[in-house]
């Protein structure tokens, strides 16, 4: 009886390690290069207040003054609403700079960290 007990703790404990990996996996920041970090400025064209990040979308003028759709993200609700943000913290139209890790892949996203907002307050992200 204590062996199958044994087995059962055992195989519980296993299956609840299989199944937490895709959690982890959640919050990787591999695809962006947080190493070197970068700054876009841009016009705010949506503000996703949502679980689990929350995203701001940008438009952004490149070098050959072409308009690029960006999507930035954040941290997780709990986070922002601790560095001060709320859901009125940015709104279409504003114009704010976004510091981070650029996406890996070339496309136009980054992990921010940081933001410079458009009444010129500078909070985390």
């Amino acid at each position: 009886m204590k062996s199958q007990l044994t087995v059962l703790t055992a195989l519980a404990l296993c299956i609840g390690l299989l199944t937490s990996q895709p959690l982890l996996a959640h919050h990787s920041t591999a695809m962006y290069d947080m190493a070197s970090p970068s700054t876009v400025t841009g016009t705010v064209t949506k503000f996703d207040w949502t679980n689990p990040h929350a995203f701001i979308y940008l438009d952004v003028k490149n070098e050959k003054g072409e308009i690029e759709h960006w999507e930035i993200e954040m941290m997780s609700l709990n986070h922002l609403k601790s560095y001060g943000w709320t859901h009125t913290t940015v709104k279409p139209g504003d114009v704010i700079s976004c510091t981070g890790g650029r996406a890996k892949s070339g496309a136009p996203a980054m992990l921010s960290s940081v933001m410079k907002l458009a009444d010129g307050r500078t909070i985390k992200s």
